[in-house]
């Protein structure tokens, strides 16, 4: 009931152009309250392993979405754009953190990096619909902050893997230090190797072998992303999965796939549109509004909205030195606000690794992932709603890009991926 339901009120929600998984969250925290949902038992390790799941399908979709071509050829500013912003925010949220929610260095810097990284899932498909029409082609605003958005994504769940790692590492000060560095290392080694086996198994010409690539790629995935949990190096599974789908594609493309036919991508696509309504339906169940604490949401708001200030003047630094207008400047900045997937995807990692040790960091661990839901439901409709209304005003328009729609839909580069995600 949940999922269906999740993914009804999703679709319902689109359609006044929102983002769907802002009502699939909103659907989870009703059926939670409503007290027609809860779990115990065995049923905590399915949900928590349904999650994991999930989490591994969208950072495989984000290591497929990277091009290498293109990142070779990003400018300062689209490394700037990357990298300012989710630090210097992540930073601010750990030291205000510290003093508002009382959390320990360590957590609050983990909060940091949740919070530091925007979310793809709600600033590429606003962006797209404005590219369509012409807005911002002239300076190349939607590319700049597409191709930002994947780096900006991979350094908050760096981040987030290696303090997670200090956190919960066990042992003297020396292994603990060891720890956040040792995952960085597997992580990045196995997702190369795995990358490496998945360019040659399958075949190249073998029947089958966009359906034998997604799924050596997932297999890797999930492997990864349990098996660092079983060896005590949660944080390596994450950077495993972007690095092996990433180092795949490249190689698929190296023999004879162009940048624009990427089925594999598509299949994830269409894995992703059944795997978005289980994770954040779940995250909503999360929240039982009877246990709150007014305070604590109060102040959670109150560090989600200095974080974002800082975000905002980062960005803008970022983007000076630039081509960009002040005007382009301010919606960037505007744009790079949105938070949602990796928020839900690394949102409750700490808490299923605290409930599942039987520890004393629990309580913060719950009191993490209400603050990254509460920056969804406050900054996931918002920017999107900023990004539509901003974009016309702020960006130049030039002739769009489909001159109808008809063209749009007949689109040739367009026709395998239909294809692929249609079978």
């Amino acid at each position: 009931m949940l999922f269906l339901l999740a993914y009804i009120v999703g679709q319902l929600v689109s359609l006044i152009r929102l983002p769907p998984l802002l009502g699939m969250l909103l659907t989870g925290i009703a059926i939670r309250n409503l007290h027609l949902f809860n779990l115990s038992g065995v049923y905590m390790e399915v949900v928590s392993s349904l999650r994991k799941i999930a989490m591994t399908v969208i950072l495989i979709k984000a290591g497929l979405g990277l091009d290498a071509q293109a990142l070779k050829r990003l400018s300062l500013v689209v490394i700037r754009l990357a990298f300012i912003p989710c630090l210097f925010e992540a930073s601010t949220v750990g030291l205000v953190s510290h003093y508002l929610l009382d959390f320990p260095w360590l957590w609050g810097f983990l909060l940091g990096f949740v919070l530091g990284a925007v979310s793809p899932a709600v600033v590429v498909p606003s962006l797209l619909h404005l590219q369509e029409r012409g807005y911002g082609e002239d300076k190349g605003v939607a590319t700049l902050v597409i191709a930002a958005s994947s780096i900006d994504d991979i350094a908050a769940i760096t981040g987030f893997g290696v303090i997670l790692g200090f956190i919960f590492s066990e042992g003297n000060v020396t292994q603990q230090l060891l720890q956040g560095p040792l995952e960085v290392v597997l992580g990045l080694g196995f997702g190369i190797a795995w990358g490496v086996v998945s360019m040659y198994i399958p075949h190249r010409k073998d029947p089958y072998v966009v359906y034998y690539r997604a799924a050596m790629v997932a297999g890797g995935g999930i492997f990864a992303v349990f098996g660092s949990q079983i060896l005590g190096y949660d944080g390596a599974g994450a950077l495993a999965c972007i690095t092996a789908a990433f180092v795949a594609c490249c190689g698929w493309k190296a023999q004879g796939w162009s940048a624009e036919y990427n089925p594999v991508s598509s299949i994830f696509s269409v894995i992703w549109e059944i795997f978005q309504p289980i994770l954040f339906g779940l995250i909503g169940t999360e929240i039982l509004i009877s246990q709150l604490d007014g305070g604590t949401v109060l102040r959670g708001m109150g560090v989600l909205f200095v974080g974002l200030l800082v975000r905002v003047c980062a960005s803008c630094i970022a983007t000076l030195g630039g081509a960009l207008t002040l005007k382009e400047q301010l919606f960037v900045a505007i744009a790079w606000l949105p938070k949602a997937t990796v928020q839900a995807a690394l949102g409750p990692v700490a808490l299923d690794i605290a409930r599942k040790r039987g520890d004393t960091s629990e309580d913060l661990a719950s009191k993490l992932l209400t603050v990254a839901v509460l920056s969804i439901l406050l900054t996931a409709p918002t920017g999107a709603v900023a990004i539509y209304i901003s974009g016309p005003k702020l960006l130049n328009r030039v002739k769009a890009k489909y001159s109808s729609p008809i063209e749009e839909e007949t689109n040739v580069a367009d026709v395998p991926l239909r294809e692929i995600a249609a079978s």
